[in-house]
């Protein structure tokens, strides 16, 4: 005799499995009595079943099933009986008799109506849950009393005691495990017990999580869903469908799969989703009933449904130096103090915590002998940088301070800037500057000068200096000529900016930070509201933000008083020119009879003589020669062609 299971759960679905056949029995019985011409009630299955269901205490799948979908008892007969021919051989030939008809060896209508008790025609409309939750199936072309009726394979899953959610909804969304409990900052676990507080209420409002992070909202409402008794699954407003039709679809399979699964939905706005995906996104929650959460950076305007809104704040540094030791564990007492640095620095989630931290450990295991705050700040990086790149241009930084020349007062300025952003953290936080606000605390800069003075090798040479991304942002791609899109995608930027506290270069500024206009028309107010949205954004941003520009004057005076570094790349003069002559060249490329002083002569900023430089050296490489002067004069000839400027001889004295 075969032992009996030690697993409840096994244990349960062994008695389950027995009351489910003791159910479909008593169904096949009242089939062959029927058949029979006889009207009595089947006592012995009945009886069984009874049993059956004491032993469960009530608590069968389909006793759940019946009572969580509000089922009469005619509903629940009837999805017994659509379950008898998936469990039990001959159950189609016991319908066929019970029919009459040997063409329909199946559970129809007309043939439920007239066997089971209780029967009530209203159980097959679409506002009845067998239809209206998708619990039941009609299949064939003949009339609704004679339509083959068959249990959705998501019943039958559910019914036999296995939990799959249904193929369809499993494309669609993402299962969103709960973390530890210490893998949340106190304030965010305090916020998720607020909202698993309101969700343990009969209303359950909808929530509305609003705020930059995404990854941080995925945790709380995990740990939510999970205080509740409920898995969470997220679903993108991308994917939800814009057809009404389809969406009354989608509304029906998530109303059975939270009641069957106790599945709560996290449906995510993301800043880059048309308008359209917005609108129906907001449609959906309107309607899903159950336990439903809007992951968003601003609230979605809901009127037919009532929501509670919360903010999700960046938990407080002495929180994530709690989450890092945390997910660092015993590598976190030799960072040796690095870890507020991090902090100051990145602003990633908890997961995103653990995926650095594992990602140290991986690195230190390889290579025991890097230090590990060097690591851990690499890690950070790469981290933050998935999001960034999706939306700028990120330049490797190769540039040094030996690399670029400019007068001592512009070389003073850009050492303040690198001193401001590697200071941040002690001014704001240790000394309190940081208390009084966001606003201001910013560090922002403008680089003004013609093309070719180094602005953007300055930049490089800060974010080198500071171990940080440098992300070029293409304003081509940013500006909109729809009302909005400008803010939208800038807002973008900087969100997925501030995870990592990148260096951020709007290169050639001109055409989105100008002076704003005055107002003659609707296109003027919202060209302003552009400028004003982007000064708030810099004032606030955590990062160093670079604007360059071949013009300062063309740049709003508004503007510039509100930034807190002014840097001027003048044209180099021959002094200066000289000097990038002579620190252009690499110490291992061959030259001979190279002269600065005379290459100085040539009147042209730092970027074409780097061109010309590079240009020179692959003329000179493939004659198999070292670099010589007439190398750079053939290189300059073609830059000048390039530039459409005018080749005087006179500047090329001695190249020969």
């Amino acid at each position: 005799m075969p032992r009996p299971p030690s697993d409840p759960h096994e244990a349960w679905r062994a008695a389950n499995a027995r009351q489910l056949l003791c159910a479909v029995d008593e169904v096949r019985a009242r089939l062959e009595l029927h058949a029979q011409g006889q009207r009595r009630e089947p006592a012995r299955e009945l009886a069984a079943l009874a049993a059956a269901d004491e032993a469960l205490a009530g608590h069968s799948a389909l006793r759940v099933l019946s009572d969580r979908f509000g089922l009469t008892r005619f509903e629940r007969l009837l999805i017994t009986m659509c379950a008898g021919p998936e469990l039990v051989p001959g159950f189609g030939a016991s319908c066929a008799a019970a029919a009459g008809d040997p063409r329909r060896p199946y559970p129809t209508a007309a043939l439920a109506l007239a066997v089971l008790p209780d029967s009530h025609g209203a159980a097959f409309t679409p506002e009845r849950p067998l239809r209206r939750a998708c619990l039941v199936q009609l299949a064939g072309d003949a009339e609704l009393a004679q339509a083959r009726i068959g249990l959705e394979e998501r019943t039958l899953h559910f019914l036999v005691g296995t939990h799959a959610i249904d193929e369809r909804l499993a494309g669609l969304t993402e299962h969103i495990p709960a973390g530890r409990a210490d893998d949340l900052a106190t304030t965010h676990r305090d916020l998720a017990a607020r909202i698993a507080a309101m969700w343990a209420r009969p209303e359950q409002p909808l929530i509305q999580l609003c705020g930059s992070e995404y990854s941080g909202k995925e945790s709380v409402l995990a740990d939510v869903a999970s205080r509740v008794g409920h898995t969470l699954r997220a679903l993108r407003a991308a994917d939800v469908p814009l057809e009404a039709s389809q969406r009354d679809g989608l509304v029906r399979l998530w109303t059975r799969e939270a009641l069957l699964g106790a599945n709560a939905l996290m449906v995510v706005v993301d800043d880059a989703d048309h308008p359209d995906q917005v609108r129906a996104a907001t449609a959906l929650v309107e309607r899903i009933p159950g336990l439903v959460a809007v992951a968003s950076r601003d609230p979605l305007r809901l009127r037919r449904r009532l929501a509670a809104r919360f903010d999700l704040e960046r938990p407080p540094a002495d929180e994530q130096g709690s989450l890092w030791r945390g997910a660092l564990g015993p590598l976190a007492e030799r960072m040796n103090g690095q870890i507020a640095g991090v902090i100051a620095q990145f602003s990633l989630g908890a997961a995103g915590m653990r995926a650095a931290a594992a990602d140290v450990r991986q690195r230190a295991a390889d290579d025991p002998g890097e230090p590990l705050g060097a690591l851990l700040w690499d890690a950070c990086k790469s981290q933050a940088r998935p999001r960034m790149d999706d939306l700028a241009q990120r330049i490797r930084p190769g540039a040094g301070w030996d690399d670029i020349v400019l007068p001592s007062d512009q070389m003073r300025l850009l050492r303040d800037i690198a001193a401001h952003v590697r200071q941040r953290a002690r001014v704001y936080e240790q000394w309190g500057f940081g208390k009084r606000g966001e606003r201001g605390l910013g560090i922002s800069a403008v680089f003004a000068g013609a093309s070719g003075t180094g602005k953007t090798m300055a930049a490089e040479v800060i974010a080198g200096e500071l171990n940080l991304d440098l992300y070029r942002v293409d304003l081509s791609q940013v500006v909109s000529k729809y009302i909005g899109e400008t803010e939208k995608n800038l807002r973008r930027i900087f969100d997925a900016a501030e995870e990592g506290g990148a260096v951020l270069l709007f290169d050639e500024a001109d055409a989105l930070f100008g002076k704003r206009s005055e107002v003659k028309d609707s296109h003027d107010r919202y060209a302003n509201l552009e400028v004003s949205y982007l000064l708030q954004r810099m004032e606030c941003y955590r990062g160093l933000a670079i604007l360059t520009t071949n013009m300062r004057s063309a740049l709003d005076t508004a503007f510039l008083r509100r930034l807190r570094f002014i840097v001027e790349f003048p044209f180099p003069g021959v002094a200066e020119r000289a000097e990038i002559w002579r620190r252009i060249f690499p110490r291992e490329m061959p030259r001979d009879g190279v002269d600065p002083a005379r290459l100085s002569r040539l009147n042209v900023p730092g970027g074409v003589i780097r061109n010309i430089a590079l240009n020179a050296a692959f003329i000179a490489a493939d004659r198999g020669e070292p670099v010589r002067m007439h190398h750079l004069r053939h290189a300059a000839e073609i830059e000048f062609l390039k530039l459409e400027r005018p080749i005087n001889e006179a500047d090329f004295g001695g190249w020969t």
